[in-house]
C-alpha cells in the first residue's frame, strides 16, 4: 500500500512539472498544425513584385531573425517591418509578427528562392523551421507578369478608377445574366410582373425592387465570404435550407393553378387596396423578399468576375468598394431579366383566356425552379425522374388548355405530345440510373461505355480532406518530379458534378493527364478543415482548378475557375505544361 501511495505521488509530481500552469489537472492546449497556425503565400502583383504573405492565427507568433530567403540577392532581400517586442524562453527578448506579415519581392528578382519562417504558440509551442520554394519567374515575366482572369479582374480593382470598376463588372453582370445559375430567376420575376397583369410603369417598380434586393444580397453574401473566410457556398447548400425554398416556390406555384388564392388578412388587404388603389400588379415588399431569396440562388455560383471581386475584397479589406462593385454586378445580372419581363409584358395579348394560360405557364416554371433549387441534394437520377413527371404534367396539361384555342391548338397537341414522350423517356431512362436529362436512354443502349468512362475519370482521383493530407501528396509529386492538378470539389456543387461527367468522363481529357497526380479537395462541409483548404490557395469556393507543376510552385496564371467544357479545359492544361 506504501508502495502505491508513493508511485500515485511521483505521477502528480510528473503532472506538476509537465505542465506550465498551476493547476496540475490542466487540460492540455490543442494545437493547430504548423501550416494552418502559419499560412503562407506567395503572389505575382501587375507591378512585377512578389507579394509574401503569412496569416498568422490569433494566439500564434512568428519570429522576426527567423525569417530567410535563400537564393535572393541582398539587394532584393525585402525590408522587414518593425515588429512586437516579446520575450520567451526560446529567444529571449526579440521581435514578433502577429495576425498578418506582408512583404514585397521587388520586380527586378528572378529565379527561384526558399522562403524560412519560425514561429511559436502563446501556449508554450514552439515549431520547427517551415520553409517553401518560391518561383519569382525570369526576368521577362517581371515586366509583364502573366495573371489569371480573377487576378487580372483584382488588379483592375486596385488600380483601376471606382467608375471604371463599376462600368466593367456591371458588363460583367450582363453577361452572367444568362448563365445557367441566373436563368432561374427568369420565371421568378416574370411570374410578378406578368403573372400579376402589372401595367408597364408598376411591373417595372416591381421587377426593379426584385434586381434591387437581389443585389443587395449578392453583394453581403460577398463581403462576409471574403472577410470572414467561411464557406458561404457549403452555408447555402444546407438540405432543410434548399428544401425550405424549393417548398416556398411550390406554394408559390398553385395559386398559379387555381388551387386557391393567396391572401393577406382582410383587415389589412382592404388598407392596402385603399392605398394601392388604381395600381395594379404585384407588390414591392413580396417582389424584394423573393428577390433577396434569388439573390441566395445566384451567390451560390462561382465564377471568374465573382473570385476576383472576392480576392480584391480579402486582399485589401476595403468592403465598402467591394460591395458597391459586387452590387454593381448583381444590378447588372439581373438587368436583362428586367427589360425582357417589362419590356416583352406589352407584346402579350389583353387580359383573358389567355392570361389563366400564362399563370399556369409560370406555375410550371416555379415547379421548375424548385427542382432547380434541390438538385445539389437530390440523387442524380431520382432528378431526371422528378422531371420526367413534371413534363408527363406539363404535358397533359397544355393539351387540355389548348383545346379551347382553335388556332393554337395546331401548335398546342404537337408541343404536348413531345413533352409527354419526353417526359415518358426521362421517367423509363431514371429507373434504369440515368444521370443525363438530355439523354435518358443512354444508360441501357451504351451503358458499359458510359460507366466505364465515367468511373475511370472518377477513380483517376485522390480524395484529400485536410491540409496535412494535401502536403504529403504534394510533396511525394515533388519528390519524383511530377505535376499536380488541384480540383476543389463538394457534393452540392452542381458544376463540379457536371466537370466529373462532361470533362473527366471524356477519354481524351483522362489520356492527356497521364502522369498527372489528380487530387480532389473535398470542401463539401463547412468545416475547419475545408476552410483551411479553401484558403491555402486563396479560393473562393468550387469549382476551382489549380496547376502545381514538377518544382512544387502554382502555375497562377492558368488557374481555372468556375465550370468549363472539356475544349477548353484541354487548352488550358496544354498550355500550363508547356510552361514547364
Amino acid at each position: 500500500m506504501s508502495r502505491l501511495i508513493v508511485f500515485f505521488f511521483l505521477l502528480l509530481t510528473g503532472f506538476s512539472q509537465a505542465y506550465a500552469s498551476d493547476n496540475p489537472f490542466e487540460q492540455k492546449a490543442d494545437f493547430l498544425p504548423a501550416e494552418q497556425a502559419f499560412v503562407f503565400s506567395a503572389e505575382p502583383l501587375p507591378s512585377g513584385e512578389t507579394r509574401l504573405q503569412w496569416k498568422i492565427t490569433d494566439k500564434y507568433y512568428l519570429y522576426k531573425k527567423r525569417l530567410k530567403f535563400e537564393g535572393l540577392d541582398a539587394a532584393h532581400t525585402p525590408p522587414l517591418p518593425e515588429g512586437l517586442a516579446h520575450s520567451d524562453e526560446f529567444f529571449g527578448a526579440t521581435e514578433v509578427y502577429r495576425d498578418r506579415l506582408e512583404l514585397l519581392i521587388p520586380a527586378n528578382a528572378s529565379g527561384q528562392i526558399k522562403v524560412s519562417w519560425q514561429g511559436c504558440a502563446d501556449a508554450g509551442l514552439c515549431y520547427s523551421p517551415q520553409s517553401q520554394q518560391v518561383d519569382l519567374g525570369g526576368a521577362q515575366s517581371a515586366t509583364a507578369p502573366e495573371q489569371a482572369q480573377d487576378q487580372s479582374l483584382a488588379a483592375t480593382l486596385q488600380q483601376g478608377s471606382l467608375v471604371w470598376s463599376l462600368l466593367l463588372f456591371f458588363g460583367l453582370g450582363l453577361l452572367l445574366a444568362f448563365t445557367p445559375c441566373s436563368l432561374p430567376m427568369l420565371p421568378i420575376l416574370a411570374g410578378l410582373v406578368v403573372g400579376s397583369g402589372a401595367s408597364p410603369g408598376r411591373g417595372f417598380a416591381v421587377a426593379g425592387s426584385f434586381v434591387v434586393s437581389m443585389a443587395v444580397v449578392y453583394a453581403g453574401l460577398g463581403v462576409l465570404a471574403a472577410l470572414l473566410g467561411a464557406n458561404l457556398q457549403a452555408l447555402l447548400q444546407q438540405p432543410w435550407l434548399l428544401g425550405s425554398f424549393a417548398a416556398l416556390f411550390v406554394v408559390l406555384a398553385l395559386p398559379m393553378f387555381g388551387f386557391f388564392e393567396l391572401q393577406l388578412p382582410t383587415a389589412l388587404r382592404d388598407r392596402l387596396e385603399t392605398a394601392g388603389r388604381g395600381r395594379k400588379g404585384g407588390s414591392l415588399i413580396g417582389a424584394g423578399i423573393l428577390g433577396a431569396l434569388s439573390g441566395l440562388l445566384v451567390g451560390p455560383c462561382m465564377t471568374a468576375p465573382l473570385a476576383g471581386a472576392l480576392l480584391y475584397i480579402a486582399q485589401s479589406g476595403n468592403a465598402v468598394e467591394g460591395g458597391l462593385v459586387l452590387f454593381t454586378m448583381g444590378v447588372g445580372i439581373g438587368m436583362p431579366l428586367l427589360l425582357l419581363v417589362t419590356v416583352g409584358s406589352r407584346f402579350l395579348p389583353k387580359p383573358g383566356a389567355w392570361m389563366n394560360l400564362m399563370k399556369g405557364l409560370f406555375g410550371f416554371l416555379f415547379l421548375g425552379t424548385a427542382l432547380l433549387l434541390v438538385r445539389p441534394v437530390l440523387d442524380e437520377s431520382l432528378w431526371v425522374g422528378l422531371w420526367g413527371v413534371l413534363l408527363l404534367i406539363f404535358a397533359s396539361s397544355l393539351w387540355q388548355q389548348g383545346q379551347p384555342f382553335l388556332r393554337a391548338k395546331t401548335l398546342f397537341s404537337p408541343l404536348s405530345l413531345v413533352a409527354g414522350i419526353w417526359g415518358a423517356l426521362m421517367l423509363l431512362g431514371a429507373a434504369g440510373g440515368s444521370t443525363d436529362t438530355w439523354q435518358p436512354l443512354a444508360v441501357y443502349t451504351a451503358k458499359n461505355v458510359a460507366g466505364s468512362s465515367a468511373n475511370t475519370g472518377h477513380d483517376a482521383f485522390i480524395t484529400v480532406k485536410d491540409i496535412p493530407t494535401l502536403e504529403r501528396e504534394l510533396a511525394s509529386a515533388k519528390a519524383q518530379g511530377q505535376w499536380v492538378m488541384l480540383d476543389y470539389y463538394a457534393d452540392w456543387c452542381v458544376s463540379c458534378k457536371v466537370m466529373e461527367k462532361k470533362v473527366f468522363g471524356q477519354a481524351q481529357v483522362m489520356n492527356a493527364l497521364q502522369g498527372v497526380r489528380l487530387l480532389r479537395l473535398d470542401v463539401t462541409a463547412d468545416t475547419v478543415a475545408s476552410r483551411d483548404l479553401l484558403s491555402r490557395y486563396q479560393v473562393p469556393g468550387p469549382p476551382s482548378f489549380i496547376w502545381i507543376g514538377p518544382n512544387g510552385v502554382e502555375r497562377r496564371a492558368q488557374r481555372i475557375t468556375g465550370e468549363v467544357n472539356a475544349e477548353t479545359f484541354l487548352n488550358n492544361w496544354n498550355a500550363t505544361r508547356e510552361l514547364l
